[in-house]
């Protein structure tokens, strides 16, 4: 795979709202949606075979380089929730996401995450392992 764009299949996690998530008034805290999104991007990786402590002993990580986010609509205590994780472009050394959380078929949050890919001992740009771009072409 190059360093050109590339769209894997979207992914996609149920996310139900606490009241650890909410503030005082019952919405969700906007912190709190970078929070979902972060879970995604988890869960998407993990779909892949991968798991971040796994990464973390081959001296391997991701760390958020940038994010950008709207927020649309509020999210209440107790909704069910949808959370997205888009690899928009898989770059030598990190990946462009598009993130979205939904409550059924309404866009309340939207996230582009730019996230690289270091090694874990001197947080220095590396690129990304070879099993990780093997699963991600696997997957598209």
């Amino acid at each position: 795979m190059s360093d050109a764009t590339h769209r894997s299949p979207e992914f996609s996690l149920p996310v139900r709202v606490y009241i650890e998530d909410t503030d005082a008034g019952g919405i969700v805290y906007y912190v709190n949606y970078l929070k979902f999104m972060e879970r995604a991007r988890t869960e998407w990786l993990r779909s892949l075979g991968f798991q971040h402590y796994g990464l973390a002993h081959d001296d391997f990580q991701f760390v958020v380089h940038s994010c950008t986010v709207r927020y649309l609509r509020p999210a209440r205590i107790d909704d069910a929730l949808q959370a997205t994780a888009l690899a928009e472009r898989v770059g030598r050394a990190g990946i462009d996401f598009l993130q979205q959380i939904w409550r059924g078929d309404e866009l309340l949050c939207e996230g582009r995450i730019k996230v690289a890919c270091v090694t874990a001992s001197t947080l220095r740009p590396r690129a990304l392992p070879d099993a990780l771009r093997k699963a991600m072409q696997h997957e598209s």
